[in-house]
């Protein structure tokens, strides 16, 4: 018997929208709408590179020297990342999901994640893709299983595409007030408006040459406490991310380290609930109460033809 490396695909579909969630990670490998490509996937023969479209729970990005204290006590995660000496992007990436329900339009996967050396912890996460007129909308559930209080985070990690061959002649536009700069291991080190900097994003603007790998936060919000992100092609055509108000959050990653075939392909943008390194510092941290939940949306909304 030969296996994808991904695992089973789960394909759905809205009109002209079609998408594949993958078993392995709960991510999203594809996502296309009228035959124009909206995120920049992997094919179903290769393994995940570049954590594409990959859930990251219970903490996204990285994670000083592995190590968090929480309630007076101190854990230990292995290093993941062995060349930033930091643990990175949670530890679901390579977990089995569970199919919990599948539809023309929708599906739903589900695992759990025990006890473990670093985290430990019990949580129930349940990840909820849905296509309809409005796009793509992803729903991620965790409850706390455990008997005592647990550090939560969760982000996703989708690469943008407009069909471009390079995302440097997209133009970009986001309403963030603050970015945040980082050290040479990918940590940040500070907090800087986004005002005058190279990063100012708030009126659209080519990405051009811009080498960008930064949380930014400060996000402006419309009525629904939504914040947006748009990313238009050479040709006008504009794909638009929205977080919802959980995800403070949004790391954008341009692929300058990725390998050469793919570097600056997509634009990686990450919806993240706290900064890099949160679950050392605490900071918009989510703690979940035995038996709580929370739930978290964000979402893509395609040009359709």
């Amino acid at each position: 018997m030969s296996l994808t490396p991904s695992g089973a695909q789960f394909d759905i579909s809205h009109g002209t929208q079609h998408a594949t969630i993958v078993e392995v990670g709960g991510g999203i490998r594809d996502y296309h709408s009228a035959g124009n490509p909206i995120l920049d996937g992997y094919p179903s023969q290769d393994m995940c590179s570049g954590a594409r479209g990959t859930p990251l729970i219970p903490w996204p990005n990285r994670l000083a020297d592995g190590r968090y204290q929480f309630d007076g006590v101190t854990h230990q995660l292995p290093l993941t990342e062995p060349a930033t000496n930091t643990a990175i992007h949670g530890l679901t990436r390579w977990r089995t999901w569970t199919l919990r329900e599948l539809s023309a339009h929708h599906v739903a996967l589900a695992t759990i994640l025990p006890p473990q050396p670093g985290f430990p912890f019990t949580l129930h996460v349940t990840i909820d893709y849905t296509l309809d007129d409005a796009g793509l909308t992803v729903a991620t559930t965790a409850t706390n299983f455990g008997g005592t209080r647990c550090p939560y985070a969760c982000g996703q990690h989708p690469y943008l595409t407009t069909g471009s061959e390079l995302i440097d002649s997209c133009r970009l536009e986001m309403d963030a007030a603050y970015w945040l700069p980082i050290d040479e291991r990918g940590l940040p080190t500070t907090r800087r408006r986004v005002v005058g900097s190279h990063l100012d994003f708030r009126a659209p603007r080519p990405i051009a040459d811009t080498v960008i790998d930064n949380a930014f936060t400060g996000l402006a919000r419309d009525t629904a406490q939504r914040a947006w992100l748009r990313l238009t092609g050479p040709d006008g055509r504009t794909v638009r991310l929205w977080v919802d108000e959980h995800y403070r959050y949004l790391e954008l990653y341009t692929g300058d380290t990725q390998p050469a075939d793919v570097q600056r392909r997509g634009l990686g943008v990450e919806p993240m609930t706290c900064p890099p390194n949160g679950l050392a510092t605490g900071e918009d941290l989510i703690i979940l109460d035995p038996g709580q939940s929370v739930t978290t949306r964000w979402g893509i909304q395609p040009d359709t033809d």
